[in-house]
């Protein structure tokens, strides 16, 4: 186990530097693909953080993490109000920051279990330490999953919009981040509200 996790301390090293050519997250959605014999097509573009409308950074970061810049890693406010969340209606909340997000999307893929959790757990402050937030934040950009085979803001803004991830503007940007949470199953066209609240949250952070 040690290796192992020493393995992946030493790819986020490489991150530093190296973009990666796929994630988990690509890789286990070839293997649905295979399993389940569907067509797939793979749609990823790295782009450089300034390629990425500061619009479409800024909602993204308003939608999944908006303490980003003050935490390391964990945003253990977040992470109490979310547990209180859970205990008071029974259901699952989450709090999950960029930065775990991105461990996740690189080395787990979208399956959960405790082991997972304790080696991301783990992980997070390796990346934090290495990355810093500029880095962390231009990763994650370019490989989330925004749609079926689609990884990252260009392809995103390309699949969705037919445009460029810098020519994104704030009506789209908050839109494209309104899915994130089921990318699989969401629409932008089709959440006004939730948009709606995501460019609440960045004007008042400011943006």
């Amino acid at each position: 186990m040690l290796v192992g996790w020493s393995l992946l301390a030493l790819s986020l090293v490489c991150v530093r530097w190296i973009n990666p050519p796929f994630t988990a997250v690509h890789i286990e959605r070839r293997v649905q693909s295979w399993i389940h014999r569907k067509p797939y097509h793979k749609r990823y573009t790295f782009v450089r953080l300034d390629r990425i409308s500061p619009d479409f950074q800024h909602a993204v970061i308003a939608a999944e993490d908006g303490r980003f810049y003050g935490h390391h890693g964990f945003d253990w406010h977040e992470m109490q109000t979310a547990v209180e969340a859970n205990l008071e209606k029974g259901r699952g909340r989450g709090a999950s920051t960029i930065t775990q997000q991105l461990v996740k999307n690189l080395f787990f893929g979208t399956g959960r279990s405790f082991l997972r959790k304790g080696a991301e757990f783990t992980l997070v402050p390796v990346a934090e330490l290495v990355l810093g937030k500029r880095r962390i934040l231009e990763l994650y950009l370019n490989v989330v999953e925004w749609g079926p085979g689609v990884y990252g803001a260009e392809a995103a803004s390309r699949y969705h919009y037919r445009i460029s991830a810098n020519r994104v503007d704030r009506e789209q940007g908050a839109r494209l981040a309104a899915i994130l949470p089921a990318p699989l199953r969401w629409r932008p066209e089709h959440m006004s509200d939730y948009s709606a609240i995501i460019l609440e949250r960045m004007r008042q952070m400011g943006w």
